[in-house]
């Protein structure tokens, strides 16, 4: 498999990048982006599915953002903050895809806040719940991600609080969630946020100029899924 493949050299460039995570230097851009280029296109890992509960922006968007966070992660949640308003000018406008996959490094608490921000989506409510989940940049905590909190932020933003705790604990939202861990485990992105943006990756909570950079280089070159 081509994803098993390349795994040992994303691994090597996901281990570069975590000494500036959470930085904003835009310079630590430069030895990923020559890194990256020794890389294999990654790109097929985006879904593009309709309807997927986990993702915003077009299905044939020219360029696709594939996020693995954890929702106790302060750099995740800076990176939320900070970093993806600018992103999402590029959804508005029909340029990027953006795909969320949780890793839930840091135990059961992230697991569940996962399958909480699967059981938003379902509604159509997974922006307004990761949102609130990373209220100010920063995180809730272990306390805040307990089922009845979550059921309760769930009201909060206006989604059925029934249906959602039913979501939340559906075998087929644990399957989803399983099948992204798994997916981030086996690229070695072990480090939160990591990023593959236009099929190649990014680690840390890097400002917008370091994604943007990347966007307007694919969307002039054309090299984006069209």
């Amino acid at each position: 498999m081509a994803v098993i493949a390349v795994t040992a050299v994303v691994v090597a460039l996901l281990l570069l990048g975590q000494r500036g995570a959470g930085e904003a230097d835009a310079g630590a851009g430069g030895d990923r982006a020559a890194a990256a280029a020794e890389l294999p296109d990654l790109t097929g890992l985006e879904r593009r599915e309709d309807g997927d509960p986990l993702a915003e922006g077009p299905t044939d968007a020219p360029v696709g953002l594939i996020v693995y966070s954890d929702y106790q992660c302060g750099f995740c949640a800076a990176w939320t903050s900070d970093t993806l308003p600018a992103l999402r000018e590029y959804v508005a406008a029909g340029h990027l895809r953006i795909e969320w996959r949780d890793i839930s490094i840091f135990g059961e608490p992230s697991d569940r806040a996962a399958r909480a921000a699967y059981a938003a989506g379902l509604q159509g409510g997974h922006d307004a719940f990761h949102g609130a989940l990373f209220a100010g940049g920063g995180t809730r905590g272990a306390d805040g991600l307990e089922q009845q909190a979550l059921v309760d932020l769930a009201a909060e933003v206006g989604l059925d609080a029934e249906r959602f705790a039913e979501d939340l604990a559906a075998d087929t939202t644990r399957a989803v969630v399983a099948r992204n861990a798994a997916e981030a485990e086996s690229l070695g992105a072990v480090s939160t946020p990591s990023f593959l943006l236009a099929g190649q990756p990014v680690v840390g909570a890097q400002p917008p100029e370091v994604f943007t950079a990347v966007i307007d280089e694919a969307l002039a070159a054309g090299d984006g899924r069209r």
